[in-house]
């Protein structure tokens, strides 16, 4: 498995993409995540946050990536799919991100539903809208040789069996799932359930642990978090976690493992990246 992170970690640090990538060189983290800007932002264009954007050209950053001697596991595009303006913005973003990350050289997008019920659908409703969301989507994807991931993040996603009919919208192999160890978790459910499940279905994999007072606070209520405050290892899903990768290890699962966690600008990060290479090692997985 190749270890990754989302730098989102990096938010509440105010760094730029760059900085992300001169941490993973220093602790020779292969593979990067981030998210993406259909346009821009002031808070971009200054330099003070950590993601990028459509106005970044994806040849030169393709050359930057390389003399970084790191490269993109995933780009984030998870515009929630499940509202009635899933179709309207949700869909177009995606492709947006599809052309930026075949030329940047990225083989995997991820995308996801919404946190909440849909306003003014119908469960079955919303399914079948996302449907037709997913089917044009991945019709581009399968042209463009890249995974659409489905990140366990929303009403839909953290429900199993919801899921399963998610990743089912269409035969294709390039319809795959963004197992979230956190969010899978805060919603009340549990990763390794999801692991055993899917397995098989997995391109991308968020590394995230819970700490017990948002465990205790939350769980349940919510479908998804951003971020956590613990670091990975130090949380109440740390078991969990340990547990799913060797489910993942045992059906041959080889891709990403992106941590996600507040990196205050490297502490966090670093003990959790210390505690992903001790669990790895542990379990005979080869990094």
């Amino acid at each position: 498995m190749q270890i990754s992170f989302h730098t989102d970690a990096f938010n509440s640090v105010a760094w730029n993409f760059e900085k992300c990538l001169q941490w993973a060189s220093r602790n020779s983290v292969p593979l990067i995540e981030c998210g993406f800007i259909d346009g821009v932002s002031w808070i971009h264009g200054l330099g003070y946050f950590p993601h990028l954007a459509s106005t970044d050209d994806p040849i030169l950053l393709r050359k930057k990536l390389d003399h970084y001697g790191v490269h993109l596991s995933q780009i984030d595009a998870a515009y929630p799919l499940s509202g009635k303006d899933g179709p309207i913005y949700g869909v177009p973003y995606v492709l947006n991100v599809l052309r930026f990350a075949k030329l940047v050289g990225c083989p995997r997008v991820c995308t996801t539903d919404g946190l909440l019920k849909p306003e003014g659908l119908e469960d079955n409703e919303a399914m079948q809208l996302m449907k037709r969301s997913y089917e044009q989507i991945v019709s581009v994807a399968e042209s463009y040789e890249i995974d659409i991931t489905i990140e366990i993040h929303g009403y839909f996603t953290t429900k199993i069996d919801r899921l399963d009919e998610m990743l089912h919208f269409t035969d294709s192999p390039r319809l795959r799932l963004n197992l979230d160890t956190g969010n899978s978790f805060i919603s009340g459910g549990n990763p390794i359930d999801f692991a055993e499940r899917f397995a098989t279905k997995v391109s991308h994999v968020h590394i995230k642990d819970v700490s017990q007072s948002l465990a205790e606070s939350l769980r349940g209520q919510e479908t998804g978090i951003a971020l956590s405050e613990s670091a990975i290892g130090d949380g109440v899903n740390a078991g969990n976690i340990r547990r799913t990768l060797e489910i993942l290890r045992d059906a041959g699962y080889s891709g990403p493992v992106s941590m996600e966690c507040a990196g205050e600008g490297g502490p966090l990060i670093e003990k959790s990246l210390a505690w992903l290479r001790k669990t790895l090692a542990e379990l005979g997985i080869n990094e």
